[in-house]
């Protein structure tokens, strides 16, 4: 890791984190919600504004103004993140700390991914569960998603830079952490999607006469008029800066981005992902029980029609199949016509 920069674990950033943290609690609590009601309305998971108010996670612009919104505060949420130096000091790898610079001063990123969603549109919680498969100190972990968060700050904003970003439907089926994750990452998606500086556009898993790059790559545009090709191997980065380079790989993202879904239809199937993941285990709980009473139901009108006998443990026993194959089978009464 390089030594230039290092995560900031006390100071000012962990004060000013804390201080907006307690400023959302404050009027949360005059409004007459807990956390679990405001999440709901945001919509978000209670662990994320718990985790804003104990100072713990960087919240995103859209978030302190929603907050804002809902708590009808005049703006103050807002103002207060705008006032922030979230990411003072960051720590990335050594081998990223040049795309890193590169982010910070881009005029404009376009973008293809493939499996994992990009970095710049990671939530905190995604970017975590995707580092602690393969980083098993949790402290390297935080430090690596706070320094993923802090290249997003510039480009999730109104007048950010242009970000263009075509992903693979692996992105979205790709489970990432757990179902709640994806949800959470999908929702946002279709937030920052609607930000005036950003584009988001799915490939099709479908489409097979989409012409895919073989793998993930970013064209970035700096000031200087230079125009650079990224992409990743494991642990590595590749730059590449020769104009007749970025020119093939800039026609290819152009027809790629031609095929792919519209940003309208992309946020239609990123809404259809997202209610799918939404389908959590007190869902299928749910439809088990229903699922449960209906059988129940089946029952007592074959009951009523045969004529036969059921007791009440009868009806509430679960139905087994492949069980004592050498009993005898007795013939069922049958209604005669």
């Amino acid at each position: 890791m390089s030594r230039r920069r290092r995560n900031a674990t006390s100071g000012p950033a962990a004060t000013n984190a804390a201080v907006f943290g307690e400023v959302l609690k404050h009027f949360r609590e005059a409004a007459g919600f807990t956390q679990e009601e405001l999440a709901t309305k945001i919509p978000c998971d209670r662990s994320q504004v718990a985790r804003v108010e104990a100072g713990t996670r960087v919240p995103q612009e859209s978030f302190a103004r929603q907050c804002d919104e809902l708590l009808q505060t005049g703006g103050v949420l807002l103002r207060l993140w705008g006032r922030i130096d979230w990411y003072p000091e960051v720590q990335h790898p050594d081998w990223f700390e040049r795309r890193a610079e590169m982010d910070a001063k881009a005029l404009s990123v376009h973008e293809y991914q493939i499996h994992a969603m990009p970095g710049l549109l990671q939530t905190p919680d995604y970017a975590h569960a995707l580092f602690a498969r393969r980083i098993a100190s949790v402290a390297e972990v935080e430090d690596r998603v706070r320094a993923r968060m802090s290249r997003q700050r510039r480009f999730l904003v109104v007048n950010g830079p242009l970000y263009m970003a075509v992903l693979d439907e692996s992105c979205l089926r790709n489970v990432v952490g757990s179902p709640a994750v994806m949800r959470d990452q999908c929702a946002h998606l279709l937030t920052v999607g609607q930000l005036p500086n950003i584009r988001i556009q799915i490939a099709p898993a479908d489409r097979p006469d989409i012409d895919r790059p073989d793998t993930s790559l970013s064209l970035i545009a700096l000031p200087d008029g230079h125009g650079w090709v990224y992409s990743e191997s494991l642990d590595r980065g590749h730059f590449h800066d020769d104009p007749a380079v970025y020119a093939r790989h800039s026609q290819t993202y152009d027809v790629l981005r031609a095929d792919a879904l519209s940003a309208r239809e992309s946020a239609a199937l990123i809404t259809e992902a997202m209610e799918g993941y939404g389908d959590d285990e007190a869902a299928r709980t749910q439809r088990g029980d229903l699922d449960q009473e209906q059988l129940q139901r089946r029952k007592r009108r074959q009951l009523h029609r045969s004529g036969a006998h059921l007791d009440e443990e009868q009806l509430q026993r679960p139905r087994r199949r492949g069980l004592h194959r050498n009993s005898p089978r007795y013939p069922r009464r049958r209604p005669r016509p």
